[in-house]
């Protein structure tokens, strides 16, 4: 058979396609939690719903591997390849957007608040229209990373690899357990892992809703993701659970109770029913 022929009758085909067009989406915000929020969903799921139509198109059902399986590989290749033709930013400007990175963390830092342009222009000693070129320019450019991308790093965003039944049935696991983690946080951490992860929604939008600043909302975030660290430690690899982690006192005791949440949030059929074989999220 030629290469340009398909095993797979165009009926087939199609069936395919509608059937595993959700794992375009799965893999695409996949990708997105991984990269600035201005690198463009569209661009994404356009290159790969057609790596799902090629993949349905050359897909050899005789050969035993699962089509999905077959499929993610295809899709995974082509966002890798869509992320590297978006990344034509100059050094010049990924070493401008550094700068200018590196300036507004630091006064975020000293003033307890995202800085105005012109507190960032100061510190910089620049003009402040140049630093809305360089927000242009990056935007423009829509630049994969403020440290550019070094060699390999595409291939590390959208990781590639085929997992064996007992890695997935882990990793089905992993995710049901997180979950549980998650759906077990104190409400605001909860509020703020859900709005900013989940639904994508901006710090400032978040902060609006808890009536606190953008930095405390910052500040949320890295709480909630330790907390999440450790009470999944504490499931899957409780040796990692030191007398560090849980301290002393109320903290301590609070941390506990909320490890203890988390195992009692569901059960291992549960969390395995919250994925399909193939390790996507199950509709509700």
């Amino acid at each position: 058979m030629s290469a340009a022929t398909s095993s797979v009758p165009g009926n087939d085909i199609e069936q395919l396609v509608r059937e595993h067009m959700s794992l375009v989406g799965h893999l695409v915000r996949e990708t997105l939690s991984r990269v600035p929020s201005h690198v463009n969903r569209d661009d994404l799921t356009s290159a790969g719903l057609a790596a799902l139509v090629a993949a349905a198109r050359g897909f050899d059902a005789d050969r035993g591997t699962p089509f999905g399986r077959f499929a993610a590989t295809r899709i995974r290749g082509a966002l890798i390849d869509e992320l590297r033709g978006l990344d034509w930013a100059s050094r010049s400007v990924r070493h401008r957007a550094r700068r200018t990175d590196t300036a507004r963390q630091e006064l975020t830092a000293s003033l307890g608040r995202t800085p105005t342009a012109d507190e960032l222009a100061g510190h910089l000693g620049v003009a402040k229209d140049e630093i809305a070129a360089v927000d242009d320019d990056v935007r423009r450019a829509v630049v994969l990373s403020l440290h550019g991308f070094p060699h390999g790093a595409a291939e590390d965003l959208v990781p590639e690899r085929e997992a064996g039944p007992e890695e997935m049935l882990l990793q089905r696991e992993r995710i049901g357990y997180l979950h549980n983690a998650v759906d077990a946080l104190p409400v605001r951490l909860k509020i703020v892992v859900i709005g900013y992860y989940m639904q994508e929604r901006s710090m400032a939008d978040i902060a609006a809703d808890l009536g606190v600043s953008e930095s405390r909302v910052s500040q949320l975030r890295s709480e909630a993701l330790g907390l999440l660290r450790d009470g999944l430690n504490a499931q899957l690899d409780p040796e990692l659970i030191t007398a560090e982690t849980i301290r002393e006192g109320c903290v301590g005791r609070r941390r506990l109770n909320y490890f203890q949440q988390v195992a009692e949030r569901g059960t291992l059929q549960s969390r395995l029913a919250m994925t399909n074989l193939d390790g996507l999220p199950v509709a509700a």
